[in-house]
């Protein structure tokens, strides 16, 4: 698998900071695309949970639509966009997709607060629920379970990686002149960079 490179993650990593200093609501917060095994699309927003050289990562459950639909179709694209960065700024990333590994997932879930956790155990995520109180009563029967000790990462939930080989950096600008700045990667795994009309 091909790494970002150097100066594309440090870019990232700058608008990012910005994001933070400008007081962006959620900096993290960043539209997941996916499709299932027939293209059909579909789209929501996740959180990022850590990103490097090797790609971006979000967590779920694997039995969930997005889990179902990127094991079907192991490709996804991510958007931020960050309103209040310069005069608007959009990072739209396109890669391929997989699991993180246990160790990872193990770490990054024993980090979340003990409420998340028992949710986790609680959700069936994606399914019909029939009524509130029968998640409620799941969250409180997990409560019970786990009372007095560490709540294990269930199976089937876990963190998915997309390892880019499209970054796009759009730049706001007055009058739609906006500036669109794309990176890709070959099938060598060379990466490239050319400007876009707005």
């Amino acid at each position: 698998m091909s790494t970002l490179p150097a100066d594309l993650l440090a870019t990232f990593d700058t608008l990012f900071a910005e994001a933070v200093a400008a007081g962006e609501p959620d900096p993290t917060a960043m539209a997941l695309a996916t499709a299932d095994a027939g293209g059909r699309p579909s789209v929501r927003m996740v959180l990022l949970k850590a990103h490097g050289p090797d790609g971006f990562v979000f967590y779920t459950h694997v039995d969930g639509r997005k889990g179902r639909e990127l094991a079907a179709n192991p490709r996804a694209s991510l958007l931020f966009f960050w309103p209040r960065v310069r005069n608007a700024v959009q990072v739209r990333i396109e890669g391929t997709v997989s699991t993180v590994d246990d160790t990872e997932a193990d770490a990054y879930f024993a980090s979340r607060p003990r409420e998340s956790q028992l949710g986790a155990w609680a959700s069936r995520q994606s399914e019909t629920l029939p009524d509130r109180a029968t998640f409620d009563q799941r969250y409180v029967e997990a409560e019970a379970r786990f009372a007095g000790g560490d709540v294990p990462r269930p199976p089937g939930w876990t963190g998915f990686r997309v390892a880019p080989d499209a970054v796009e950096f759009w730049y706001g600008a007055q009058f739609r002149l906006h500036e669109r700045d794309l990176h890709e990667r070959d099938a060598d795994g060379r990466w490239s960079r050319r400007m876009l009309y707005p």
